[in-house]
């Protein structure tokens, strides 16, 4: 009895681990799919597809493979055909809408290779433009085991976005079509959209963040001598607050909507490095005063930076120039919103230290951190490498409410603490 108890134990685990084995073997060899974006603009939609090669080589029926980089001039024409036939949006009432291939590239760098294929989908004069069924079977028709992926990229009035895509569903070879609906949006959802999509870059983007609070701490201070001394008053602190503000708020105002209207280049990591080079100095100046009575033209300048880094969010929303000014004004909206709860949440704590002694330290110690963070992501975004210092600040992004409330807490407990006040001016 012992003995067949063990022969089946043996049986089992031989059997399991035959299942495990085959389980990783199928994940390994898992067949590329396929994805379909659609970019819903105010009278088009246009649509990216990313195939893999050696699938569309068996669908389309020529050897794509032997030659990935010659596919498109070799090509072109019959693709063009091919992706015409194969794509085909209907509107409601059965009418056949326009399609033709605007763009083709190769993506060659890792395997499997893909051709990018942007397609422009013009709906009858009389169709809505949000409303139709897309029939699809590019490849599918040919491999009853690959899958398409169709998803909205970017939906103005639906408030969807890039850095959010909406996936709608899946086609594979018995399921050759979808209905698309978007019709549930307006311009003030996608207006509201932008603006949280505003504060959510501000308040998620830890050097944005910092580059804030760094600009608050010597605020409150008059500069003498090429050092920080004494309180300058409440008129002296929300004056300087003001002018500081307003001038970091007019420079990324205007790369913003310069970068939006690709004037400029967009993002890039000498933007990024250079956004983590002005944490450095404004933290440089926190300490000792090195440009004083010119902060508001150095808020300008450092303004103009951060500005290309937040148009790269909304550079691909909409073609119009009001669906543009729309995204500007929302976006802006959004990130001045966020700024000033950072100042109202901030300053009066910084406010009510900066007339006692403690405030040297608190005001060097927040420096310091800010310079040890920025020398991390100037590290970071040069070499294209993570280190421990950068990885530690991203990670401490969440917890940035708890060092507000410890602020308030020690600033209550300082200012009513006698023997640290010093002279209010």
């Amino acid at each position: 009895m012992k003995a067949a108890a063990r022969k089946l134990l043996v049986v089992f685990a031989v059997t399991i681990c035959l299942c495990l084995n085959l389980a990783q073997t199928i994940s390994a060899h898992e067949m590329p799919s396929s994805a379909v974006s659609l970019n819903f603009e105010e009278k088009r939609v246009t649509a990216e597809l990313i195939l893999p090669i050696d699938r569309l080589e068996v669908a389309f029926g020529k050897r794509l493979t032997d030659s990935p980089s010659e596919v498109i001039d070799s090509y072109r024409e019959e693709l063009e055909a091919y992706f015409i036939q194969h794509v085909r949006p209907v509107s409601p009432e059965g009418e056949d809408w326009s399609v033709s291939v605007i763009g083709m590239s190769l993506q060659l760098n890792v395997e499997p290779y893909d051709l990018i294929v942007q397609l422009l989908l013009v709906p009858p004069d009389s169709a809505p433009l949000n409303r139709f069924t897309l029939n699809y079977d590019v490849i599918i028709n040919q491999l009853i085991t690959h899958k398409a992926f169709v998803s909205v990229s970017s939906d103005w009035n639906n408030g969807v976005t890039a850095s959010a895509p909406l996936l709608l569903g899946t086609l594979r070879a018995d399921v050759t079509s979808i209905e698309i609906n978007q019709s549930g949006g307006s311009w003030w959802h996608g207006f509201a959209n932008l603006t949280r999509l505003g504060i959510s870059h501000i308040a998620e983007g830890t050097d944005h963040l910092m580059f804030l609070l760094v600009l608050l701490l010597p605020a409150p201070l008059l500069a003498k001598r090429k050092r920080w001394t004494e309180f300058g008053g409440i008129r002296h602190s929300v004056t300087q607050l003001f002018k500081v503000a307003t001038a970091f708020t007019i420079g990324h105002s205007l790369t913003l909507i310069a970068g939006a209207l690709e004037w400029i280049p967009g993002s890039s990591r000498w933007v990024e490095t250079l956004i983590a080079v002005s944490i450095l100095v404004s933290a440089v100046h926190a300490i000792r005063p090195i440009f004083p009575g010119r902060e508001s033209l150095i808020a300008v300048g450092f303004g103009l930076i951060h500005g290309m880094a937040f148009a790269t969010l909304i550079e691909e929303i909409g073609i119009s120039p009001w669906r543009l000014a729309s995204s500007l004004l929302g976006f802006n909206i959004g990130i001045e919103l966020m700024q000033l709860a950072v100042i109202a949440m901030t300053m009066p704590w910084l406010l009510l230290m900066s007339v006692t002694r403690v405030y040297r330290y608190i005001r060097l110690i927040g420096a310091g951190i800010a310079i040890v963070a920025s020398i991390g992501w100037i590290l970071e975004r040069l070499n294209q490498e993570t280190n421990p210092v950068a990885s530690a600040v991203n990670a401490a992004t969440p917890y940035a409410g708890w060092l507000i409330a410890a602020l308030a807490a020690i600033a209550i407990i300082v200012r009513l603490m006698p023997t640290n006040r010093s002279k209010i001016v």
